[in-house]
């Protein structure tokens, strides 16, 4: 870290010239925290219907908004590979549901290229909906129970969380973008 910035502003901007963001953290802290948001799943939260929210889908949604240019569009097939692999969801769904996500993101920055925060909360809200309710359909043809009342609960609790996890990506966002590396 740079630590705290003392001095007059010559040599504040002294200590700021010729550095530029660690490429390593540039390009890898958005994957990476998506990764571990996939992880959560390992919780000890223990619960008769499903409660907590697709932190890693909500942190896909957030660096894709916060940042459009970040994650290729292709993004969504690895990083809902690796999903699947720790979500517990039918193998597939997640590739298929993030890469149709990467792709809907990327029409609504075509259609809509001045967003608010109401805007994207409002898309995110409505993606969420979308994943939870086609998610808990997919589980529901995986044991013969169709259960997309059950997902209410965890669709209020993730709309509400979401400002708050675009909060956090605005915050990791800083960190990527800290002048560490020296030219």
């Amino acid at each position: 870290m740079l630590g705290p910035l003392r001095g007059t502003p010559e040599e504040i901007a002294r200590k700021r010239i010729n550095r530029e963001p660690w490429p390593v953290l540039a390009i890898g802290l958005p994957w990476a925290t998506i990764m571990l948001a996939s992880m959560a799943s390992f919780s000890p939260v223990i619960a008769s219907a499903p409660v907590m929210p697709p932190f890693a889908y909500m942190m896909l949604l957030a660096w894709r908004m916060m940042r459009p240019g970040m994650l290729p569009l292709w993004a969504g097939l690895p990083l809902g590979l690796f999903d699947d692999l720790y979500s517990g969801m039918p193998f597939g769904s997640g590739i298929v549901l993030w890469s149709a996500t990467m792709l809907v993101m990327e029409l609504i920055d075509e259609k809509f290229l001045w967003r608010g925060f109401v805007q994207d909360w409002l898309a995110a809200s409505t993606l969420i909906a979308a994943y939870l309710f086609l998610t808990s359909t997919l589980a529901g043809l995986a044991v013969a129970y169709p259960l997309p009342t059950v997902i209410v609960p965890q669709l209020l609790i993730s709309v509400v969380l979401y400002p708050v996890n675009t909060r956090l990506v605005a915050l990791l966002d800083r960190i990527r973008l800290l002048p560490l590396k020296r030219i």
